[in-house]
């Protein structure tokens, strides 16, 4: 068997596109980092008080999201060059936390802006629209993008994703706390208007919701590109109806 038949013979079934690949799936990943690469940009061709404080913009999770995913397609696409299968489980693996965490970001984002974009963003702060959706939409669109056409399906359980979620709360609840206690104000004003029983509320529930998210993604995989038992039946000899 040649090498390239190999790789395609590697390919989960129920992958769409193929990936590692130097077509579709490196300009899909190219795309995305250059996506990333601007939001970057934006924070310094606009500067706020934030550039000057203690941990920099890496204070909102919504930076700290798109760090993720653009570490999520670096291996893509380095995977995508170098056709390893090692790089591509890497970036697999940034995906089960990057894709479920920017979802996340963006339900809670244009949730929470509907009601007072003034909770997330101070007055004195303006972002222009592009960038708002760069920040806050495009990195959940292109990971599920990459999930859907250039992944397998994810095999995580309801109570490791819990876990992981549940880790991430607190981790970053630590260090906004300990950014607070560098800076003497919250990235989010929301955070200040909170009192510390509300806020363990807000990020208890900000990890269910990534759960769920993680849960709901899983099923949407599913629906778009099948399960294994589905294909198994519909390939048995005596199923000829193919049902």
């Amino acid at each position: 068997m040649s090498t390239s038949s190999q790789k395609l013979a590697a390919r989960h079934p129920l992958q769409r596109m193929q990936s590692p690949g130097r077509g579709a799936s490196a300009i899909i990943h190219i795309l995305g980092l250059i996506s990333f690469s601007l939001c970057y940009k934006y924070l310094f061709d606009f500067p706020t008080f934030i550039n000057e404080s203690y941990g920099w913009h890496f204070q909102y999770l919504t930076i700290i999201g798109l760090t993720v995913a653009f570490l999520t397609f670096v291996f893509g696409l380095l995977a995508d060059i170098t056709l390893s299968p090692s790089l591509f489980l890497v970036k697999n693996g940034l995906s089960l936390c990057s894709a479920p965490l920017e979802v996340l970001i963006s339900v809670l984002y244009w949730g929470i802006s509907t009601i007072d974009k003034t909770l997330l963003v101070p007055p004195e702060i303006e972002i222009a629209p592009w960038a708002d959706i760069g920040f806050h939409a495009m990195p959940a669109i292109l990971l599920v993008v990459d999930l859907l056409f250039l992944s397998p399906p994810w095999t995580i359980k309801v109570l490791p994703a819990m876990g992981l979620s549940s880790v991430l709360a607190v981790s970053y609840w630590a260090w906004v706390e300990q950014c607070y206690q560098r800076n003497g104000f919250y990235p989010y004003p929301l955070f200040g208007v909170l009192d510390t029983p509300q806020r363990i509320l807000l990020f208890s529930g900000a990890a269910a919701l990534m759960t769920s998210s993680t849960v709901v993604l899983q099923r949407v995989y599913r629906v778009f590109n099948g399960s294994l038992d589905a294909r198994v039946k519909r390939s048995t000899p005596a199923n000829i109806k193919g049902q």
